[in-house]
């Protein structure tokens, strides 16, 4: 069953899904009537679950389940791949491609693949301090802390220690 994002317990379990472009403004509100239909029927072994989604800089989806009482099984957590994959195809973007890097440069979302994380530290577009989005969040509670870390406190230090050593 569908619950606002805001009531949602902190505790809730969230998935991070980052597109790999801004969705417009009539995008997201197809997006929105999607899940929120969605989320109105997403069970577990036949019992509703309270869940709910938000949209966050116009680029991520952030999927709920409120698993106090119970916990979203495999099946139920395939279902909302497949209301991803659905987005994805209708939208003609890529959102389940995990091998992506998001951070914010100048307020903007910006999202590169893995291959090219080496050349925009080069460029000096993605710095020790530039904040990177933490895809390993798990918690809703987590995303006000967690969610925005600098990327020097990320999987990405290895970069900037590689490219220290080189200097």
């Amino acid at each position: 069953m569908y619950i606002p994002f805001e009531q949602m317990a902190n505790h809730s379990r969230v998935w991070v899904y980052c597109a790999s472009r801004s969705f417009s403004e009539e995008e997201k509100t197809w997006i929105i009537s999607k899940l929120v239909a969605f989320c109105n029927q997403w069970n577990t072994h036949g019992s509703l679950m309270p869940t709910s989604f938000d949209i966050q800089y116009d680029q991520f989806i952030l999927l709920l389940v409120d698993e106090s009482k119970m916990g979203a099984s495999g099946c139920s957590i395939d279902s909302s791949v497949r209301v991803l994959r659905e987005i994805e195809q209708h939208l003609n973007v890529e959102i389940l491609d995990a091998g992506k890097v998001a951070f914010l440069s100048e307020g903007r979302v910006e999202v590169v693949k893995l291959h090219q994380v080496g050349s925009v530290i080069q460029e000096g577009k993605l710095k020790p301090d530039t904040p990177v989005f933490n895809p390993s969040v798990s918690r809703k509670g987590e995303l006000e802390e967690k969610w925005h870390i600098p990327a020097k406190e990320s999987w990405l230090s290895r970069y900037f220690q590689k490219q220290k050593i080189t200097q």
